[in-house]
C-alpha cells in the first residue's frame, strides 16, 4: 500500500510506503505533482478522501484506473461554515460540490462514506460498489485506561464554534455552576479539546467566557495527538456532545461519542437522527443521555443527573467502553473494507493487492 500526503514521512511501516507531496505548493500545483505521480503508479485501486482533488480521481478513472472516493463527511453541507469561501458564494459551491460527488458515484469504482445517512445521496447513483465504513476507534490507541486522578468533571472534544454547541455547554456549565455554589460544592470544572474557526472566533469565544464567570472552570487544550487522545479524554468523567441541529450534523456521526466510551466514560448528548439508533437501548444497557439540540437547561439538567449518581454514571461508562470493545471499534470496519476492496479488483483476475491512498481522514 502507498500512501501519499503533504503530511505524510518518506518512510515505509507494516507494509505501507508512505509518500510526501510539497505543501507549500499551491492547490493545483499540488494537484498536477500527485496526477504526475499516480499516473505512473500501478496499484490496483486509487482511493481518494479530499474533494479538492476528485479533478485528479477523475483524470485517473478516464485514464481506466480504479477509482474509490471518499466523502467520509457530508462535505457540501461543510462548505456552509468554509470561512475561506465568501458567504454568497457558499451555496454555489455547495450544489456544484454535491453534483460532482454525484458524478463520482456514477462514474467511479467505489464510494464510501462514514455513516449511512450521507450515503443516501449516493445509493441509487450509478453502478459504483457503495460502502459505510464507520469512523469507530481503534482499540489500539484505546487500551483500557487505568483508575487515574480526574482534574476535569466534563470533557469535549472537536471544532470549537457556536455551531457545535460550545456556547450552548458553557451556558449550561454556568447554570451547573450557580446550583453548587448554592450548595457549597466545588463547581464543574470543563476541558475542551480541539481547535477554532480562526483568531477572531477564539476571542469571542474567550470573551463569552470571561462575560460567563467562567475562567477558572475551563481548560482549553487545543489539538493534540491522536496517540494522546484516550489518557487526555480519561481526565474527564464525563464526555459531553452538544451539537446543534445544523445541516451538516443531521447526516453525520461524531466520532466523539465513541472515544469517550472508548475511554469507559458515560457520555451527554444531543438528539440527533446519526447518533441517537446508538443511545436508543434499554435501560439496563444505556451508555449516555440524550438531550434537545440548543437547550443549554436539558443539557445542565442530564449533566447534573450524572453529578447525583455517580454510580450509575459509572455505570453508563463501563457499558459503553463494553459496546466499543464488542462492536463500535474500527477492526471490524477494516474487514468491511478488505472485502469491498476484493470485491473491485476481483473482475480483473489481478493478483496484485497494491493499493494508494491520497491524504488521509480517519484515524
Amino acid at each position: 500500500m502507498r500512501y501519499i500526503s503533504p503530511a505524510c514521512p518518506a518512510v515505509s511501516d507494516d507494509g505501507i510506503r508512505f509518500f510526501t507531496l510539497a505543501a507549500k505548493k499551491s492547490r493545483v500545483g499540488l494537484a498536477l505533482e500527485l496526477f504526475r505521480l499516480l499516473v505512473r503508479d500501478d496499484s490496483d485501486i486509487f482511493h481518494f478522501q479530499d474533494p479538492e482533488l476528485l479533478p485528479v480521481a477523475f483524470a485517473l478513472k478516464f485514464l481506466r484506473k480504479r477509482v474509490i472516493y471518499d466523502a467520509y463527511e457530508d462535505f457540501p453541507s461543510a462548505i456552509g461554515n468554509k470561512r475561506s469561501i465568501p458567504r454568497i458564494v457558499r451555496p454555489l459551491a455547495a450544489r456544484i460540490l454535491a453534483a460532482v460527488e454525484a458524478a463520482a458515484a456514477r462514474c467511479f469504482d467505489g464510494l464510501m462514506t462514514a455513516d449511512p445517512l450521507t450515503l443516501r445521496r449516493f445509493a441509487r447513483a450509478g453502478a459504483s460498489k457503495k460502502l459505510v465504513f464507520y469512523n469507530f476507534p481503534n482499540l489500539d490507541f484505546f487500551p483500557p485506561q487505568h483508575t487515574k486522578p480526574k482534574p476535569f468533571d466534563l470533557v469535549y472534544r472537536g471544532g470549537i464554534s457556536e455551531r457545535t454547541g460550545i456556547y450552548v455547554l458553557l451556558e449550561a456549565l454556568r447554570m451547573l455552576r450557580v446550583k453548587r455554589l448554592a450548595k457549597g460544592l466545588e463547581p464543574p470544572r470543563l476541558l475542551l479539546i480541539g481547535y477554532f474557526d480562526g483568531p477572531r472566533a477564539e476571542r469571542a469565544f474567550r470573551d463569552r467566557i470571561r462575560g460567563l464567570g467562567l475562567e477558572a472552570n475551563v481548560t482549553i487544550r487545543g489539538r493534540i495527538d491522536h496517540e494522546s487522545m484516550a489518557g487526555t479524554l480519561s481526565e474527564a468523567r464525563i464526555g459531553v456532545c452538544p451539537l446543534l441541529a445544523v445541516p451538516k450534523f443531521q447526516r453525520n456521526i461524531p466520532v466523539k461519542v465513541f472515544e469517550c466510551w472508548a475511554c469507559g466514560m458515560p457520555v451527554v448528548a444531543t438528539d440527533l437522527p446519526p447518533i441517537r439508533p446508538f443511545f436508543v437501548r434499554a435501560h439496563s444497557d444505556k451508555a449516555g443521555l440524550l438531550v434537545p439540540p440548543g437547550d443549554a437547561t436539558a443539557l445542565a439538567q442530564a449533566i447534573r443527573w450524572m453529578f447525583d449518581h455517580p454510580d450509575e454514571a459509572e455505570r453508563m461508562g463501563a457499558r459503553g467502553r463494553r459496546l466499543v470493545v464488542e462492536r463500535f471499534n474500527n477492526a471490524g470496519e477494516a474487514r468491511k473494507l478488505r472485502r469491498f476492496i476484493e470485491k473491485l479488483v476481483a473482475p480483473a483476475g489481478s493478483h496484485r493487492r497494491n493499493f494508494a491512498m491520497r491524504e488521509s481522514g480517519r484515524a
